[in-house]
């Protein structure tokens, strides 16, 4: 079944090939969403606020994406981007801070790394380092996404999430922190109808352009792509922004959490406190 399913790919990448001959461009559009895990003391949020909660932050998560390709480049933007936190009963404020900024993301397949720039508390980054190896297994299973033929690919890869946590804002009141490591599987539908490596965000790596993809919390759903635009495509590399490594970034935003976690600590203590979870990974 295996070699069945590697010559039906060698024959659908043929065909391809001659049917869009080797200088290949394009815009793709991507939808995403992810699933929330809130946790508050119950004692100080009651089930309908935790609700209000919970669907204003899946809706933080909805996003729009376009990737413009090439061949070997690519850049990756939001086009609906976050508004501010929402303010909550209280004088609670959500803040939800993650690694890997999306607000433009540049691939350089060819010379194989990347240069994200993003901003965080008003501060430009740009991120610039290796892409990751993606150890990609190529699956029997088949499905349309659009008029597009699609193979499925699946790939492990573990993560490390800092869990930082705050107390009930007695004086008494002590903080914690630790990192868990957790193993995702994550499942890619990809097209050899469209012969380019790439995908959204930091996914790439198939015989293929990666139409959908899923983690197991977020999934990012092609729904548009326009193939050798009349008025072609624009990829430029960003340059803006304090140059860092991903390691120099993620220890900078470890920091930024920790100033968020003394704020909070120091309002909990004025307004009668409650707890609350932070995560940041990925």
């Amino acid at each position: 079944m295996k070699s069945l399913v590697q010559l039906t790919l060698i024959i659908t990448l043929f065909l391809t090939a001659a049917v869009h001959g080797q200088d290949i461009a394009g815009v793709a559009t991507y939808k995403s969403q992810r699933k929330v895990d809130f946790k508050m003391d119950s004692t100080q949020m009651n089930d309908e606020m935790q609700k209000q909660v919970m669907a204003m932050m899946k809706k933080q998560f909805e996003k729009e994406y376009t990737l413009d390709f090439t061949n070997d480049e690519s850049v990756y933007k939001v086009v609906q981007t976050l508004g501010n936190p929402s303010p909550m009963g209280g004088g609670m404020e959500i803040a939800i801070v993650g690694f890997g900024g999306d607000d433009l993301l540049y691939k350089n397949l060819g010379e194989d790394r990347f240069a994200n720039k993003t901003e965080v508390f008003g501060k430009a980054f740009l991120v610039k380092d290796t892409l990751r190896d993606s150890e990609w297994v190529l699956e029997k299973e088949t499905k349309n996404i659009g008029e597009y033929t699609c193979f499925k690919a699946t790939m492990k890869r573990t993560i490390t999430t800092l869990v930082s946590f705050n107390s009930d804002g007695t004086e008494d009141d002590t903080e914690s922190e630790s990192t868990e490591e957790q193993e995702q599987t994550i499942t890619a539908w990809y097209t050899p109808m469209i012969p380019v490596q790439n995908g959204p965000g930091n996914y790439h790596g198939l015989p293929g352009l990666i139409l959908e993809v899923s983690d197991g919390s977020e999934t990012i759903l092609c729904s548009r792509i326009v193939l050798n635009p009349k008025n072609g495509v624009s990829i430029n590399e960003p340059t803006k922004g304090k140059e860092v490594t991903s390691e120099e970034y993620r220890e900078i935003m470890q920091d930024k959490i920790k100033e968020m976690q003394d704020r909070y600590q120091t309002n909990d203590r004025r307004g009668g406190g409650h707890s609350m979870e932070i995560r940041i990974g990925g």
